[in-house]
């Protein structure tokens, strides 16, 4: 009987178990990630799951080189190595907000997967355009990187607020109101009162294009190629 049982169980495979856990980690995170867990999810044994994968790290670090290869390379722009270079950063925030776990992942020490590693060579290629130092090139795309994972950050921290809260925006704003009235009636911070009663409120989407541009015409003019 139970050899008729562990028979009847699907076999496993590397890729299977990586996108079983992709999956679970962006429905709920990767703290919920295990083996046990994951072995579960596939109706399988968790012994099964070592035939393939060493540990969670490993498992993580699968799962991080799948998503990347997820991500797709962006076309080229011909000259416009700046314009390419901005669909890079889209292309790599899109992934991030896709796949909220990575960010977290991402800024801890790089995976160095085939996927991570062509994305990197192609981003780096696309710098190469515009200076031969080697050294500057990888400067560039380290800001890069660094400006996308900060924003996706900032953009996760403000959704999982609203998650745990259960709150809207008008509902936080409501819930916060009374207080913020208070501040901008006491005259203290002029500068944060302007804020509040004279500045839009423009989305992530528009936030994002703004921090890009300034950064991207902030390489440019390092590199000497406005």
């Amino acid at each position: 009987m139970r050899d008729r049982e562990r028979g009847s169980r699907p076999a496993l495979s590397e890729e299977q178990i990586v996108r079983t856990a992709i999956r679970l980690a962006d429905a709920e995170g990767i703290d919920a990630l295990s083996m046990r867990r994951i072995a579960a999810e596939m109706g399988s044994g968790t012994t099964s799951l070592y035939r393939h994968i060493t540990n969670k790290d490993e498992l993580i670090e699968l799962m991080i080189d799948a998503v990347y290869g997820e991500m797709p390379l962006p076309e080229g722009h011909g000259e416009d190595w700046l314009a390419e270079l901005a669909a890079c950063a889209r292309i790599f925030r899109a992934g991030l907000l896709e796949h909220p776990w990575l960010a977290q992942q991402a800024a801890r020490c790089p995976a160095l997967g085939p996927n991570v590693i062509r994305r990197g060579d192609h981003t780096l290629g696309v710098v190469g355009r515009a200076t031969d130092d080697a050294t500057q090139a990888g400067m560039v795309v380290d800001a890069v990187n660094t400006f996308v994972l900060g924003s996706v950050a900032a953009e996760l921290a403000e959704l999982e607020a609203r998650r745990t809260t259960g709150m809207t925006v008008d509902e936080w704003r409501n819930a916060v109101g009374v207080y913020v009235r208070q501040v901008v009636e006491s005259g203290e911070f002029p500068h944060f009162n302007r804020g509040i009663l004279e500045s839009g409120d423009p989305d992530p989407d528009a936030r994002f294009e703004f921090g890009l541009g300034c950064l991207l015409a902030g390489i440019a003019a390092a590199l000497g190629r406005p």
